[in-house]
């Protein structure tokens, strides 16, 4: 009868104390929303008392046809903050109507709204402050709590590190593939034939722009004691916990990245499975490094304790950190089969025939404003409509670029947008073409431009 009431104890404690996180995630879900919400509906206030009746229809309508999609949270059925404003001034309008002021009368129905709204700032103000008073109550009743979430485990405190600090991961300059005769293929724009012409030498590196820096990429080379800890087991928490108790020389910079690495080179020799220990271990030490100074004791009690929705949560990001590992292996060995096949690398590049013609980017400020008005010869023969989807699908296929192409093309320069589609495949290459064709960014000084796409690589 005791081992009953002991355990009967224990769980109406631990129901208690969920109850009491659930409380304080609420209240702290709920201020922060209100924290957004009121200098908006207060700003509204403002613009209502100077713009009346028709700026509360205009502001009603634009929260219904074109609603932001900021968001509390990301839980399903979450409303946006435009929702529930858009909600509010509706039932504003109610209770004004249900006053009997007419929709006609505009000079008694912009103060009536004014104060309805007003009214609901209030309540809202207030209800904020009852809800933060609550929030600090609950957090004072859960610091009287010891409860095992508070417990952290001193790892470092049991650990004697080395007498020297270790050597970080030597870095080595990128290793460069045999040289091979590279073979370019021209996309010509303005030409009836594709041509095929050897590239320019490379430059020196005394020659490069600064702006070229971030290609010359270094790969880290992996130490001896880095390539024991990748061959533990996947999964074997237990074995790279002793691991680390006996050399923490792993804990360097650059051990993730040259894990990563010899994932991948593995991955390209068909090792899938110690590919994924590459990953694993790679993931584990970053995993040790962003909880912080206890970081190590923390993981391995997680995942030793039998935590799993801990477990889940590491497991499924090693997994989806594979996937990328093998999908860009694939795309690589793909890459070189295809490079053997027709003896040489083959590019995609942007050339003009006459030697008048300049080509430039156009480059999108952002999406088309509300009000669009056209000015010019031919203006009147255009829709506006269908110019302001054409502007929006600039916009949209801009901002799909990577931010290196968005550079490239922001400094106007055709030989960097060159080197960046040199260091693309055939075909990644003719569909960045194709959008910059289709979006408008790609401009030329004259008419009577064709399009060649596609047929370069015929």
């Amino acid at each position: 009868m005791h081992s009953t009431h002991e355990r009967w104890k224990q769980r109406d404690i631990h129901e208690k104390r969920e109850a009491r996180k659930k409380r304080i995630a609420q209240f702290e879900a709920e201020i922060k929303s209100n924290a957004v919400l009121l200098p908006r509906l207060r700003q509204i206030s403002n613009d209502l008392a100077e713009g009346g009746p028709a700026y509360y229809s205009q502001l009603v309508e634009r929260l219904k046809t074109q609603p932001s999609p900021d968001k509390p949270t990301d839980a399903p059925n979450q409303l946006t903050y435009d929702a529930m404003i858009e909600s509010l001034l509706l039932t504003v309008h109610k209770e004004v109507k249900e006053k009997g002021i007419s929709a006609t009368d505009t000079d008694k129905l912009g103060p009536v709204l004014v104060a309805q709204l007003d009214s609901h700032i209030e309540k809202l103000t207030k209800r904020n402050k009852e809800a933060t008073e609550q929030l600090e109550e609950e957090k004072k009743e859960q610091t009287k709590k010891i409860t095992s979430d508070d417990i952290h485990d001193g790892f470092n405190s049991k650990y004697m590190p080395p007498p020297k600090a270790p050597e970080p991961v030597e870095v080595l300059p990128s290793k460069k593939a045999p040289e091979k005769k590279t073979t370019t293929t021209i996309q010509t724009l303005n030409s009836p034939s594709a041509k095929t012409t050897e590239p320019p030498a490379p430059k020196k590196k005394d020659e490069e722009n600064d702006s070229d820096s971030d290609d010359d990429t270094e790969i880290p080379d992996i130490s001896p004691a880095l390539l024991e800890f990748s061959k533990i087991p996947y999964g074997d928490f237990a074995a790279s916990y002793a691991f680390i108790q006996k050399d923490r020389t792993i804990f360097v910079e650059g051990a993730t990245d040259a894990l990563l690495l010899q994932a991948f080179n593995a991955q390209m020799e068909g090792k899938s499975v110690y590919a994924k220990q590459c990953v694993h271990q790679s993931l584990l030490i970053q995993y040790c490094e962003k909880l912080g100074r206890d970081g190590v004791g923390m993981f391995f009690k997680r995942m030793m304790s039998g935590q799993q929705k801990a477990i889940d949560l590491f497991l499924n990001d090693a997994q989806g950190t594979y996937d990328l590992v093998v999908k860009r292996a694939k795309i690589n060995l793909q890459e070189k089969a295809r490079q053997e096949k027709v003896g040489g690398i083959e590019t995609i590049q942007l050339v003009v025939e006459k030697p008048d013609t300049v080509i430039s980017f156009n480059i999108p400020d952002g999406p088309p404003p509300e009000t669009l008005i056209l000015e010019g010869p031919g203006a009147e023969d255009l829709d506006v409509e269908e110019v302001r989807r054409s502007l929006q699908t600039r916009w949209e296929i801009y901002q799909g670029f990577d931010e290196k192409l968005k550079k490239a093309l922001q400094s106007n320069s055709l030989e960097k947008v060159n080197k960046l589609l040199s260091k693309m495949t055939v075909v990644e290459a003719e569909e960045i073409v194709k959008l910059l064709q289709i979006s408008g960014i790609l401009h030329f000084a004259e008419n009577g431009i064709r399009d060649e796409t596609g047929k370069a690589a015929e």
